[in-house]
């Protein structure tokens, strides 16, 4: 019985949750219990959410903890919610971000303490909502709704040009949002419903996949950033505030390569073959410019930035290689930015408490007289470039081996070409990071003075363990993350490679 009750209520825990607690904090007056109550809050649902992978059931495809409410009955839209393999470590992957983020800004906000921890907590549910969500409209709310909380982050508590940053943030996603709504009503036209696993067994006439696969790539795309639609995402990340950024690289970024997986694969399989080739060499962009972009920067905040362009070209290619280690290894590469680049942006954030700049040049030498954080950024650095054990290796790895076998498969869409293309964004990763680790650890003979600073402190060291653990864990025994998507994985190919005759059904 408790199994049952748990399954029932576990998700709209998840997605409510942070919503009660910031109504709470209306009534709560010190800004240190501010603080303490939402980490508290934070932590909680994190721990709530860990039985969720121990209950999943790995032999089926299916979603599972669904709960399902008539919210509007005479348009057939309800409050739908469920995770499948493909969802639950993303689900997961964002309830481990949350307290995190919350340690990140614990001295780093002093100003309006209160609306900015009511922010994260907004942000978590519309997060945790995009991922379960089973409904297309209640999905395009909390798609909608983690617009307005990430940008007053940036706009509030922001750098010198956060306002510009906020509002092109805004512009880009909210304009990439006019696109899906535009599929979402198609859709519904189509089918005469918003349910989105009804939407996934649907035959849909060759002309109408190839607009709505379009509809849904420039929505998804802007929210990757995929190649060209990138450019607002190094003035977010530089302008916004520590947890901010983190949000921005371990859970947001994740919307738009979880749009591909739910929707344009399953509802648009023919269109999705016409375009893989487009996309492919878009990403193959993506990861050289990144690499070489990154390699050209002082800020360190923009330098992580553009090796998240790099590292989400891979999330796209494996996606795009259409088959399950490239889609299995895309998953990983998701779930390992997130770890990583998250971790990353913690190690600036900690750089500027002490400095308060971000130039590479200013920060150099710092691990001279900080060796515990020289450690921790070490080891995300060597991660960030793929290095043998630890976890972004195999996501990269997994990703390369679907590219291999898409050209040994006789795959029109990946050429011999395309994976050579790769090979530079690998060397760019290791160039990038290792220049900056350098730099950090010892830097050159005329460093800056550095002898007040302090090591990184109780705190710090908190909000970073969690995030080394798992960068060595999934390196070394990635097996555990892997074995929940199998189901998933095999049965989204199967919708992927339908045969031909089968899309040439009208609706």
């Amino acid at each position: 019985m408790m199994n049952l009750s748990y399954n029932q209520i576990v998700l709209s825990v998840l997605i409510c949750g942070p919503l009660a607690a910031a109504a709470v904090m209306c009534f709560i007056k010190r800004e240190d219990l501010l603080r303490w109550w939402t980490l508290a809050v934070t932590f909680a649902l994190g721990v709530f959410s860990l039985p969720l992978y121990f209950r999943f059931d790995l032999a089926t495809p299916d979603f599972q903890f669904k709960e399902t409410l008539s919210w509007i009955p005479a348009f057939k839209i309800q409050y739908a919610v469920g995770v499948d393999g493909i969802s639950l470590l993303l689900v997961l992957l964002t309830t481990l971000m949350m307290p995190l983020c919350v340690l990140a800004s614990w001295r780093y906000i002093q100003t309006r303490v209160r609306e900015f921890m009511i922010c994260l907590l907004v942000m978590e549910t519309a997060m945790i909502g995009v991922f379960c969500a089973l409904d297309l409209i209640l999905f395009f709310c909390f798609w909608e709704a983690m617009l307005i909380p990430m940008a007053l982050l940036i706009g509030i508590w922001g750098g010198p040009r956060k306002i510009y940053a906020s509002l092109k943030f805004f512009i880009y996603t909210m304009s990439g949002s006019v696109f899906l709504l535009v599929a979402i009503v198609a859709l519904y036209l189509k089918v005469g419903s918003f349910s989105i696993p009804e939407m996934m067994g649907q035959s849909f006439s060759h002309d109408f996949q190839f607009w709505i696969f379009l509809a849904f790539f420039i929505s998804f795309a802007i929210k990757v950033p995929m190649f060209p639609f990138h450019t607002w995402l190094p003035a977010a990340h530089v302008e916004a505030p520590t947890a901010g950024s983190v949000l921005l690289a371990s859970v947001l970024l994740k919307m738009g390569t979880y749009g591909f997986l739910r929707f344009s694969l399953p509802m648009a399989p023919y269109a999705t073959q016409l375009f893989t080739p487009f996309i492919l060499w878009l990403s193959v962009v993506a990861i050289v410019y990144g690499g070489f972009t990154a390699l050209g920067q002082t800020d360190l905040k923009k330098l992580v930035a553009y090796s998240s362009v790099a590292h989400m070209g891979f999330a796209t290619f494996g996606i795009f290689a259409l088959n399950k280690a490239g889609l299995e290894g895309a998953m990983l590469v998701m779930i390992n930015h997130g770890i990583t680049t998250g971790a990353l942006f913690l190690v600036v954030g900690i750089i500027y408490e002490r400095l308060h700049s971000r130039d590479l040049a200013q920060a150099a030498g710092m691990g001279k007289v900080m060796p515990i954080f020289a450690l921790f950024a070490g080891v995300f650095a060597l991660s960030s470039l793929a290095f043998p054990g630890t976890n972004s290796f195999i996501g990269e790895f997994l990703v390369m081996s679907g590219g291999f076998s898409a050209i040994l498969s006789g795959s029109a869409a990946v050429s011999q070409i395309l994976i050579v293309c790769l090979v530079p964004g690998v060397i760019l990763a290791a160039a990038y990071m290792l220049r900056m680790l350098q730099k950090l650890a010892y830097g050159g003979t005329r460093n800056p003075d550095h002898s007040l600073l302090r090591d990184l402190g109780f705190r710090e060291v908190a909000m970073l363990v969690p995030l080394l653990v798992f960068v060595l864990w999934i390196g070394l025994n990635p097996s555990p993350f892997t074995r929940v998507m199998h189901a998933s994985v095999e049965h989204l190919l199967e919708q992927t490679h339908q045969p031909a005759a089968a899309y040439a059904i009208a609706k």
